[in-house]
């Protein structure tokens, strides 16, 4: 299970995040929406260490990651996919491939897996990354993160500006890794993508916790969207 335990956090002395607890079970999916600005990035970079927090701690199974230095979250067991992908475009699918595996000494069969939830990166597999497709980097990005056979993903904003065929392949992706226990947090602002894969949605409104409600809520009463949203 991650857990959020009132973290608070921000820039330059600024809060963005103020007192935010949010929890997210093994084998579960839970949205986190809001306004631009709100503080989803922020939250995101604030789990894996990349901003200091202020106040609060952010648990993992039991173990205080926040107390880790960034280069060792990912070691703990969380893996990150952050809007723009950041991949290394100079190297090629295997070397970001590698880099992923190397962060947590993942045994080779990891790999096998990863390539097997996205065949056309095997397919890709020498290429250098810049080289790939929008959808295909975004499947790039979310591999490397998986060969950390991570206990909890963080995804800010995967089906940002894809196809629909590459956003249908990113949410049977992460539906996969609800199936294997991974407890994931998701950002998103497409509710069509959010009332299809997610079980919980947590809102979030000027870097504080708002309303948590399963998604069958939602999807019979999105007034709840509306006032947090602004749609």
């Amino acid at each position: 299970m991650l857990a959020l335990d009132r973290i608070s956090a921000g820039y330059d002395g600024g809060r963005v995040l103020r007192d935010l607890s949010l929890e997210v079970q093994s084998g579960e999916i839970l949205c986190l929406m809001g306004r631009n600005g709100a503080g989803k990035t922020t939250a995101m970079r604030a789990i894996m260490g990349l901003i200091p927090l202020m106040d609060g701690r952010v648990m993992l199974d039991g173990t205080e990651v926040s107390a880790l230095a960034p280069h060792h979250v990912p070691r703990a067991g969380i893996g990150y996919v952050p809007q723009g992908r950041r991949l290394f475009a100079g190297l090629s699918v295997a070397q970001n491939l590698e880099i992923g595996m190397r962060a947590r000494r993942s045994p080779p069969e990891v790999l096998e897996e990863v390539l097997d939830l996205f065949p056309r990166l095997r397919e890709r597999y020498r290429q250098p990354a810049q080289t790939l497709s929008g959808g295909e980097q975004q499947m790039l990005a979310m591999a490397r993160a998986l060969c950390l056979r991570p206990k909890a993903l963080l995804l800010d904003e995967p089906t940002e500006g894809l196809q629909p065929s590459m956003v249908a392949a990113i949410q049977e992706a992460v539906l996969r890794m609800r199936g294997q226990d991974t407890a994931i947090l998701l950002v998103e602002q497409r509710m069509d993508a959010v009332l299809e894969v997610a079980d919980r949605i947590a809102f979030i409104e000027n870097g504080r916790g708002g309303a948590v409600l399963p998604v069958d809520e939602l999807r019979a009463d999105l007034s709840v969207a509306a006032r947090y949203l602004g749609v």
